[in-house]
């Protein structure tokens, strides 16, 4: 993805609200379950991390790898991720 692309996403990306809050049990089995269905019916989602300074990082690449997600822009606790559908 091109830095266009992404500027674009990072735009559309402001006005949403967290879809899915990953909270002190950390990227579990059922996380990850919400994070497929919010994927597939988004495609562009913004993911709630609470989660310590330092643990959010690995957190956020884990959910990258395990959905097949790419990171659009991380800020605080907010993670702005995105993955195309293709049956969009």
């Amino acid at each position: 993805m091109n830095s266009a692309d992404k500027k674009k996403f990072r735009a559309e990306a402001h006005t949403l609200k967290p879809v899915v809050m990953i909270g002190q049990s950390g990227l579990t089995a059922s996380v990850i379950a919400e994070l497929e269905i919010a994927l597939n019916t988004h495609e562009l989602l913004k993911v709630k991390i609470r989660a310590e300074r330092d643990d959010r990082k690995p957190i956020i690449e884990k959910m990258c790898t395990e959905s097949g997600a790419e990171l659009i822009q991380s800020i605080g606790q907010i993670a702005v991720i995105y993955r195309r559908n293709p049956d969009k």
